[in-house]
C-alpha cells in the first residue's frame, strides 16, 4: 500500500510519516515546493502519477490570527486544495485522511462536542476549515478533526512554556479556554490505524482524552520541569487580545473510531522527546 503525506514539512507530517513507515510500505511526504496543493494541474498530475492508496493530507494554512486579514488565500489551501485532492483521490481510488480543527465550532457548548454537532466557526481560520471538510465528505473521503496539537517538530505552546520557563519568573496564561492537549506522534498513530481500519468515510475526532485549559497544561509543564507551578498565573482571554475570536470550549467527544489516551499521560510519554537535546537551565 503505497502512502502520500502532504504538508511534509509540518510538526504533524513528521510523525505521520515515521508512523506510515514503520508498515514497511512505500511512503512519501511532500512539502509546499515539492507539491503545491492550490496548483490545480499538479495535483491531478502527481496523484494521478503516483497511485497512493492512502493520502494524509497535513498540509494547511494555520496562521489563525493571518487568516482574518488573508482570508482568501487561507481557503485556497484549506478549503479548494482539498477540493481538487479529494477528487482525484476519488477518481484513482485512493482513501483520503483529511486533518480539521475544532474551530469548525463556536465554542459555546457546555459539553464536548460529538462529531455530528452543527457547526458554526467564528473565525476566517474556522470557516476555511470546514469549507475543507465539506470538500473531502463531499467526495466520500475521511475528516479528523484535532486540536491543541503539540510535538518536536516545531513551535507550540509546549515548547513555549519550556522556553518561558526559563526567562520569566512567572508567567500568564488564559484559564477560560478549555480543551485537549494532543502529542503529534498519538495523532500520527491515530491516523495511521484509521487509514488500516475497516471504518467508513466519516467525521472522526482526534484528540487525547480529558480536558483542561491552557494554563492547566502550562501548570502542568512546570510540574514536568520540577519548578513551581504556582509560578503560573489564570488570566482571561480579554488579558491577551487577538484578531481572531478563539472558541472557549474546544472540547471533543469521542464517539467513532478508538479513544487516544488521556493528555496527562501522553504529555508525560512525550517529555523525554520533548527535553531531548534541549538546553534548558530553568529560573
Amino acid at each position: 500500500m503505497r502512502w502520500l503525506i502532504t504538508g511534509g514539512g509540518g510538526m504533524l507530517a513528521a510523525d505521520v510519516l515515521d508512523r506510515a513507515a514503520l508498515s514497511g510500505e512505500p511512503v512519501l511526504a511532500l512539502g509546499r515546493s515539492e507539491l503545491d496543493l492550490t496548483d490545480k494541474r499538479a495535483v491531478r498530475d502527481f496523484v494521478s502519477a503516483y497511485r497512493p492508496r492512502v493520502v494524509i493530507n497535513c498540509a494547511g494554512w494555520t496562521a489563525v490570527d493571518d487568516a482574518e486579514t488573508h482570508e482568501d488565500e487561507a481557503l485556497a489551501i484549506n478549503g479548494h486544495a482539498v477540493g481538487w485532492l479529494a477528487e482525484t483521490c476519488s477518481r484513482t481510488g485512493a482513501r483520503l485522511l483529511h486533518v480539521s480543527t475544532d474551530y469548525v465550532f463556536d465554542g459555546t457548548a457546555r459539553l464536548p462536542y460529538r462529531e455530528d454537532a452543527p457547526t458554526a466557526p467564528v473565525n476566517a481560520y474556522g470557516r476555511t476549515k470546514l469549507a475543507g471538510e465539506q470538500a473531502a465528505l463531499e467526495h466520500g473521503h475521511y475528516v479528523v478533526r484535532t486540536a491543541w496539537l503539540y510535538g518536536s517538530a516545531g513551535r507550540n505552546f509546549v515548547t513555549t512554556m519550556i522556553r518561558l520557563a526559563a526567562e520569566r519568573e512567572t508567567v500568564e496564561v488564559v484559564d477560560d479556554q478549555r480543551g485537549q492537549p494532543t502529542w503529534t506522534a498519538d495523532l500520527a498513530d491515530y491516523l495511521v490505524r484509521l487509514a488500516q481500519s475497516d471504518l467508513p468515510p466519516d467525521v472522526y475526532h482526534g484528540t487525547s482524552a480529558g480536558e483542561t485549559s491552557w494554563w492547566g497544561l502550562a501548570k502542568e509543564i512546570f510540574t514536568l520541569l520540577g519548578l513551581d507551578s504556582e509560578r503560573v498565573r489564570p488570566v482571561t482571554s480579554s488579558s491577551f487580545p487577538r484578531p481572531a475570536r478563539r472558541p472557549a470550549n474546544s472540547v471533543l467527544a469521542h464517539t467513532r473510531g478508538e479513544p487516544i489516551r488521556h493528555w496527562r499521560q501522553a504529555l508525560q510519554a512525550a517529555w523525554p522527546v520533548l527535553m531531548r537535546g534541549r538546553q534548558c537551565s530553568v529560573v
